[in-house]
């Protein structure tokens, strides 16, 4: 084994070994580490951590990048605190979903009260979009990632793949004033369409994500954001745990 960790030490540059890191999952890190004293070391020091830690949270305030940091306690930190967010947001979108669906004020608020969080497109990976949450949570991830964190559509599209809830549907429902003609006003109009999450990342969501990101304004009465009836997952739930 000496003979092997020595060959390895040897053969293996230390900024490749250290790239090879890094394009991994934080729990697979932390399963590489325990491979050898080679990978120990590596998969324990501050320079791999500092740089898992700013590319997950690029934000992460500077006054972090001191010398006497521990920046593996820091992500440990900084992973606990953006679950406890994310669960807060969890429980808010379920508290006022309890009938299955959510009014425009509603859903604005869970839009504003996660970014008011700052969570990372990985944190919002890791923590709502999950099969296992209410479909509409997914979209408020979803929402938050693409007119909030600006996330371009070809990586949301491949991480809602990857966590499996790309066919997962909502319906949006909303009413608008009706238009007058010839001195008086016409009926309400009412609009409704089936998306799947994966249609908000194509033409066929042109309609709706305009509707979602405006909410009920002067020509639009109400809008209401409510699971499809096919919505059900087959697929079970990832823990989003990561053991350090």
């Amino acid at each position: 084994m000496k003979q092997t960790e020595s060959t390895i030490q040897s053969s293996l540059p230390l900024d490749i070994a250290l790239k090879i890191a890094l394009s991994l999952e934080v729990s697979d890190v932390c399963k590489l580490g325990s491979c050898s004293k080679f990978w120990r070391e590596l998969c324990g020091s501050d320079c791999l951590w500092e740089s898992l830690a700013r590319q997950r949270w690029p934000s992460i305030p500077s006054l972090q990048n001191s010398s006497n940091k521990d920046w593996r306690e820091i992500y440990i930190k900084m992973h606990n605190e953006m679950e406890s967010k994310a669960t807060d947001v969890i429980e808010f979108v379920k508290h006022c979903s309890l009938s299955q669906s959510l009014e425009a004020g509603e859903y604005s608020k869970a839009i504003e009260y996660l970014n008011s969080m700052q969570l990372s497109f990985r944190d919002v990976q890791m923590f709502l979009l999950k099969p296992r949450l209410n479909v509409v949570t997914n979209l408020v991830g979803l929402h938050y990632c693409i007119f909030c964190l600006k996330v371009q559509a070809e990586h949301l599209m491949e991480a809602i793949l990857n966590c499996r809830i790309s066919e997962r549907k909502v319906c949006v429902k909303w009413w608008k004033l009706g238009r007058w003609s010839r001195g008086f006003r016409m009926r309400d109009e009412s609009h409704s369409r089936n998306v799947s999450l994966a249609d908000l990342m194509t033409d066929k969501g042109k309609e709706v994500l305009p509707v979602l990101q405006r909410g009920a304004i002067h020509e639009v009465l109400r809008v209401e954001i409510c699971m499809s009836t096919a919505t059900s997952s087959p697929w079970l739930c990832q823990s989003s745990q990561i053991q350090f």
